[in-house]
């Protein structure tokens, strides 16, 4: 089955219904040449567990629907009473002393990651599954970022919440990593899974705008500078702000900066996260980075 985009919206698919095939054979018993282009062969190999969890699951899809519901709510709520300051960290903020930009007289806007945000890459996820071992290429992301344009899904309830924003008079605007050479392939994937418009450099913020490469604070402080920003939804906390990029990639550091102070305060607050067990700076950290050592059990000898 081919996806146009669109999830659920198939084509090119032979119709092999029991009422088709009967009635077929009852209008003529003499041979009939099959003209139906076959079906595609399986996908060979064994989809990885994060990605059964992400793309194909009831639960992943009911966690993201969720948390759209209640990003366009908290967007809803403000629009109606009025936001001082965005959720932009402002220059010179820490996530200790998290001060945002003032909101003074500019429209309001929520901003978006695209990948595994607003976007679901099951063309390319899907590539990654049936070649396990194979290591990251860049190369081979440019190409489907220039060639996989329908090879895309929207997240669950991406495309409804994105459209309510938009209908509240709230822009809708995208800060993704993907490359500023290949706007015009990431313009037509948004747009195709009914979740646009975006256009580079008005709606949409791409890696080479500027010269920090794939950090998203400059980029985010250029939106800020033309819009009140009262929601920002990521997979990955750089889609939130540079400064957890400080931790390294300790587990245990990058953890404690999520739950303490008033940063905490933030998520499903102006801050939303989207699952994303595939891949990113979420997953790493030994047996000993995970599971502290005085949280450990074991299971006790059975006595006979």
């Amino acid at each position: 089955m081919v996806l146009n985009g669109c999830a659920g919206a198939a084509v090119d698919r032979p119709d092999t219904s029991a009422q088709h095939l009967a009635g077929s054979a009852a209008e003529s018993s003499a041979p009939v040449p099959n003209t139906a282009r076959p079906a595609p062969a399986p996908i060979p190999g064994t989809v990885p567990p994060g990605m059964q969890y992400l793309y194909g699951s009831g639960e992943a899809a009911a966690i993201s629907i969720q948390a759209w519901h209640a990003l366009a709510g908290y967007v809803a709520d403000k629009v109606k009473h009025g936001p001082t300051d965005s959720v932009v960290l402002d220059e010179g903020a820490t996530l200790v002393d998290p001060r945002f930009v003032p909101c003074g007289a500019k429209p309001l806007a929520a901003v978006f990651d695209v990948d595994e945000t607003v976007l679901l890459n099951l063309g390319f996820e899907g590539d990654d599954a049936a070649h396990p071992g194979r290591p990251y290429d860049p190369a081979r992301w440019r190409a489907y970022e220039a060639t996989g344009t329908t090879a895309v899904a929207p997240v669950p309830g991406a495309r409804e919440a994105l459209a309510a924003i938009r209908a509240m008079g709230v822009a809708v605007v995208f800060n993704t990593n993907r490359s500023a050479a290949t706007a015009a392939f990431s313009e037509a994937a948004i747009d195709g899974a009914g979740i646009g418009p975006a256009r580079h450099r008005d709606t949409l913020y791409l890696a080479g705008d500027d010269t920090t490469g794939t950090h998203k604070d400059a980029r985010r402080a250029a939106i800020a500078r033309r819009f009140c920003v009262v929601a920002m939804g990521g997979d990955q906390l750089g889609d939130f702000s540079d400064l957890f990029g400080g931790f390294g990639r300790s587990p245990a550091n990058r953890r404690a900066a999520t739950v303490a102070g008033p940063i905490s305060h933030l998520w499903g607050a102006g801050w939303f996260v989207l699952p994303n067990p595939v891949y990113g700076t979420a997953l790493t950290g030994s047996m000993d980075d995970v599971f502290p050592a005085d949280r450990r059990w074991t299971a006790p000898k059975e006595s006979n």
